[in-house]
């Protein structure tokens, strides 16, 4: 009845408001049941607000196509039942910005439209700690060098860059000691918003000082600080998104989930992502997914100058990361390699606040944990993973 073909296709950035309008309507309408007796009277109220909100438009609209073909459908269907053009109509303020700057409303409204049912959002989640170690959106676990500023993600809603910075001299490995995050304008939900964090200041605002984007009382997008100056979480309502960042140490580490559709919203130019595609060859640590321990009982061979107070062998380091993390997953595995290679305590709070963020983010209760593949079947629960592992990656030496 209505010719409205665009919702959740249009360009976000238009003066036009008829999308939301569109979009208000099928919320207010998309719970209504034709066999109940108020279903005239709720109706009418809803096109009665649609009414209102293209009226509202009919400047901004006026060369629009598809504004004129909701002003005739709108007429057609007041007609069709009886509605009268005064009385009341519904609500517009919490339940309409409910469903526009929800991104589980977004699904509900098309799926409305579109007459068939879709099935829930997917959602991904990809995870950087440590130095640094990098859980994709496709659950690869790597380990990097990547110093620098890189890209984790860059698509049409969100983008996200970090710097890395060498932990110890000599050493190729890295971690992150500033993050900067960008929440592109969506429709009336929220203006673009930026973020940065850097070692020793994690800010609970945005740089612009406000700590919410849209309307403050919606919540749209807003940070909630948990711990002052170490942790905090940024929640993006309208699509779909959280974002947590702690401190551990003189370092940030980053967890992230988002839809999957909107995760693959990006140009052809914006394919250089770590949270999608990994690390490049060129910047691996690891060696298809081993990662390059020394043989158990060795003090890693570096000299004092560059390295002065290590103090960690395999053994102590595999007994100071277990009294964290029970599970001798690749978390597990990842904190016994920045403990071989750093010293740093800090680094063993890093893997276990990592792997809690996995338990809080990731969809799938069965893929938080990830094994390396071993000779018994990719579990290497004792001390034998670390004898196999020495004996096929040898020493870190190659990477000094």
């Amino acid at each position: 009845l209505l010719s409205i073909s665009c919702l959740g296709d249009c360009e976000l950035h238009t003066s036009c408001g008829i999308q939301k309008c569109t979009t208000d309507f099928v919320s207010f309408t998309s719970h209504l049941n034709a066999a109940l007796e108020d279903f005239d009277l709720e109706f009418c109220k809803a096109l009665r607000a649609y009414s209102v909100c293209t009226y509202r438009n009919s400047k901004v609209c006026r060369g629009n196509l598809v504004y004129h073909s909701a002003v005739l459908g709108i007429g057609d269907l007041m007609i069709q039942r009886n509605c009268t053009k005064n009385g009341p109509t519904s609500s517009t303020n919490s339940e309409m910005t409910h469903d526009l700057c929800n991104y589980s409303g977004h699904t509900k409204a098309r799926e409305h439209w579109e007459g068939e049912k879709t099935p829930p959002p997917t959602y991904l989640f990809c995870g950087l700690f440590g130095d640094p170690h990098l859980r994709t959106f496709k659950d690869n676990f790597q380990t990097c060098k990547v110093e620098g500023a890189w890209p984790l993600i860059d698509n049409k809603y969100l983008s996200v860059q970090v710097t890395n910075v060498p932990v110890v001299p000599r050493s190729s490995a890295t971690a992150t000691n500033k993050i900067t995050i960008i929440f592109k304008s969506y429709q009336d939900c929220t203006d673009q918003k930026v973020y940065q964090a850097v070692t020793d200041d994690l800010p609970a605002a945005f740089v612009d000082g406000t700590t919410s984007g849209g309307d403050e009382n919606t919540r749209n997008l807003h940070i909630v600080e948990k711990v002052s100056g170490k942790y905090i979480e940024m929640h993006a309502r309208y699509i779909g998104t959280t974002v947590y960042i702690r401190q551990l140490g003189h370092y940030l580490t980053l967890a992230i989930r988002m839809p999957q559709e909107l995760v693959m919203a990006f140009e052809e130019s914006q394919d250089l992502q770590l949270c999608l595609n990994g690390c490049p060859s060129s910047e691996r640590i690891d060696q298809s997914g081993y990662l390059p321990l020394p043989v158990v009982g060795k003090l890693l061979p570096w000299g004092a100058a560059s390295h002065p107070q290590s103090g960690y062998t395999l053994e102590t380091a595999t007994t100071k990361c277990h009294e964290k993390m029970l599970v001798k997953d690749i978390y597990f595995y990842s904190c016994v390699f920045d403990l071989l290679t750093t010293g740093d305590d800090n680094f063993t709070a890093a893997a276990h606040s990592a792997l809690q963020d996995v338990e809080a983010l990731h969809p799938s209760k069965e893929h938080w944990h990830i094994f390396p593949r071993s000779g018994d079947d990719g579990v290497g629960r004792d001390r034998k993973f670390f004898v196999s592992l020495g004996l096929l990656c040898l020493i870190l030496v190659p990477y000094l």
